[in-house]
């Protein structure tokens, strides 16, 4: 194939550290909001975050941690 530069889950979450994000858990709820940090077993804390619910926003919230077991993926917020 290409010689395209090989990208792994580590490139992603540097790339998008201290950007906005969406977090989507298991439970199907989102939040949006900049990402500020994150660790290996993939907790999460966010910053200016919101809380949405079937496409509604229902709460907004300062500082948020999330914890990672409920994560089911990390997106980057295109606004």
């Amino acid at each position: 194939m290409g010689d395209a530069p090989r990208k792994n889950p580590s490139d992603f979450l540097g790339n998008v550290l201290g950007k906005p994000v969406i977090v989507k858990l298991n439970s199907g709820v989102d939040y949006r909001g900049t990402l500020a940090c994150l660790d290996g077993y993939m907790n999460i804390a966010l910053e200016h975050t919101e809380e949405w619910v079937n496409g509604q926003k229902k709460n907004t919230y300062g500082d948020c941690f999330i914890r990672g077991n409920n994560v089911q993926y990390i997106s980057p917020l295109r606004q």
